[in-house]
């Protein structure tokens, strides 16, 4: 089965200029893409993980989901050849003198588990730094498999991948894009290579669509978290880091790593709004400022609203914030809406946003609905 790609997202082709000294990135080739405004399902922090790789000669698989852009060392050297930051295989050969050259079959794989399975809407092969080295084509294939697949049995004959980028031609030192239009869950995606060469990263960009069954034995949880299908709409500021730290899984381990905002002169006040996993009632609420310790928000409020007409009704008054604390509020009367809305006072920022509650017994019905539909 093949995924639709959208023809009108930039493409590159052919060798980048090799590294001439400065800064590596100067002619680094790149394009707004209009679907990395979703999550990214291929993050180290909700758990995904490239699994297995039929070769990584030259450079781990792992390299492929570093969150970090990769780094180059033109001075950097091993055993093996330049080290490179990225999944790098060895040249393919032919079978013969008289045959040199890879066949048109031959290609190197890596499998990805996806951190949280979701609907893909777009991928980025990215060959930063791999500028003569890069693969002449890549395809990108998806599958669904319950549980916690070894690699063995996600190679077996009876497992249904998906195409979700056909083979196409990239370039090199390039972010390559590939919008997706399959309307499944995935939870394991099949990197190619066409014949070999090296990719420094994958990001797969989509919307998480979490087990109904796991959310319901759980009971209350956090209705607003990336993992279990929440996800942020929009923000009023996002100049230091992006507005979906607030709901990534676990605490804020450094500054970067929540939500912060550039600092205001006006009058105003800065915002995030989110939709919830589905319609839910909301029991208690955390308000996290971890690290940000001579920047966090002065004051805070949430605002919750039912449904895209609804009317937002705040749920937690404005409220003093303390650096670096995480504040605990227990709601005197369970609020039930599908989207929230924090907003800091007049700036700085938060690093993580905490709605714990449970589904409604319609919430419940639709996404029950949505998983079957998707495939889940």
């Amino acid at each position: 089965m093949t995924a639709q790609q959208n023809p009108s997202l930039a493409s590159f082709t052919g060798d980048a200029n090799p590294y001439g000294g400065g800064d590596p990135y100067a002619d680094y080739r790149t394009a707004d893409l209009p679907f990395t405004q979703y999550a990214n399902l291929a993050d180290r922090q909700l758990g995904a993980g490239v699994v297995a790789a039929n070769d990584e000669f030259f450079a781990q698989r792992e390299n492929l989901l570093v969150p970090e852009p990769a780094e180059f060392d033109p001075e950097h050297f091993g055993h093996k050849g330049k080290v490179m930051d990225g999944w790098e295989t060895r040249r393919r050969r032919g079978v013969s003198a008289e045959h040199p050259w890879p066949t048109e079959d031959d290609h190197d794989w890596a499998l990805i588990r996806l951190g949280a399975p979701g609907v893909i809407r777009g991928i980025v092969v990215d060959t930063a730094h791999f500028r003569g080295n890069y693969p002449q084509a890549v395809s990108v294939e998806g599958t669904s498999v319950a549980g916690s697949p070894s690699p063995r049995e996600l190679l077996a004959d009876d497992v249904k991948w998906t195409t979700l980028v056909p083979r196409t031609a990239v370039g090199g030192h390039a972010a390559n894009g590939f919008a997706v239009s399959a309307e499944q869950r995935f939870t394991h995606l099949r990197l190619k290579q066409h014949p070999d060469g090296g990719i420094a990263r994958l990001r797969v960009y989509g919307e998480v669509v979490p087990d109904p069954a796991w959310l319901t034995a759980l009971g209350t949880f956090d209705v607003v978290a990336l993992e279990n299908g929440g996800r942020v709409e929009d923000a009023s500021n996002l100049f230091y880091s992006p507005a979906t730290n607030t709901i990534q899984p676990g605490r804020s381990r450094k500054m970067d790593d929540g939500w912060e905002t550039r600092r205001r002169r006006d009058q105003g006040n800065d915002w995030i709004r989110y939709r919830l996993v589905d319609r839910s009632r909301i029991r208690a609420i955390e308000i996290d400022t971890a690290y940000l310790k001579g920047n966090s928000a002065g004051w805070a409020s949430v605002s919750v609203k039912d449904g895209e007409d609804g009317e937002w009704r705040e749920v937690l008054p404005r409220t003093r914030m303390q650096p670096d604390t995480n504040h605990r509020f227990v709601l005197p009367e369970a609020a039930v809406g599908t989207h929230a809305r924090v907003d800091i006072f007049p700036d700085g920022g938060i690093s993580r946003l905490r709605l714990f509650g449970s589904l409604t017994e319609d919430g419940a019905t639709r996404l029950a609905a949505r998983h079957q539909e998707l495939g889940g």
